[in-house]
């Protein structure tokens, strides 16, 4: 495989959903992520081809390989019978082709076990691209899904003010957290937390240093005594 075709490759199964994701943020977040998709199908193809023509040489190479075992084993019956009839000059003849036939064989040994190697390699290319494929395509049916169910809320009469709150609140730490992940590599803040969530835990920590003030009071009193 070409370094042109790899790094294709690698930019496919490196960038991905990462890639997707990024590009939610942009104008035509949809259409950009069916262009990726579509970018993918290419390269995909791309290494489909090749991948047929290394299985074609390397079929090739084995009717070879078999051919030259198939000759040197005829001619060492022919230099038996060559001998046979006490003609040392044929047998001559057929040992020299024997021995150009030895010295062809390991190097198409190589050669074939080179196609079968690289065979092997670009199936591998093949199974990942078809997965990251997929990948990308239930990114993109997830982000549709999220996007019609958004205009169903801003859509929807009579919806509660703190349900479009917590919505609004979850898109901005969605966008934050991609962007930090990005570029730190590291997982943002929590975005599990529901705005009940987050009074409830307010409250609690009210609570606590309520708590903590009265034990306080109570100590000074104690030893006011």
């Amino acid at each position: 495989m070409s370094e042109t075709l790899k790094s294709r490759v690698g930019r496919v199964i490196a960038g991905g959903v990462h890639a997707l994701i990024d590009r939610i943020e942009d104008q035509a977040p949809e259409a950009m992520m069916e262009q990726s998709i579509r970018e993918a199908d290419t390269v995909i193809d791309d290494v489909r081809h090749e991948l047929g023509v290394v299985s074609a040489n390397r079929h090739l190479s084995q009717q070879q390989h078999a051919s030259l075992n198939s000759q040197h084993a005829k001619l060492a019956g022919q230099i038996d019978e060559a001998l046979a009839s006490a003609r040392e000059d044929l047998a001559r003849a057929a040992v020299a082709r024997q021995l150009d036939i030895e010295a062809q064989l390991p190097v198409l040994e190589t050669t074939l076990a080179e196609y079968t190697r690289q065979e092997s390699e670009l199936q591998g290319y093949v199974a990942a691209l078809l997965a990251k494929k997929r990948e990308m395509q239930d990114a993109l049916s997830e982000f549709r899904k999220s996007r019609a169910a958004a205009a169903a809320t801003v859509s929807s009469k009579g919806g509660a003010t703190g349900s479009h709150a917590e919505h609004r609140i979850d898109s901005v730490t969605g966008a934050f957290d991609r962007i930090y992940e990005r570029q730190t590599g590291l997982s943002g803040t929590a975005r599990g937390n529901s705005l009940q969530q987050a009074a409830q835990l307010k409250e609690l920590d009210d609570m606590v240093r309520d708590n903590k003030i009265a034990e306080r009071m109570a100590q000074l009193k104690a030893n006011k005594v």
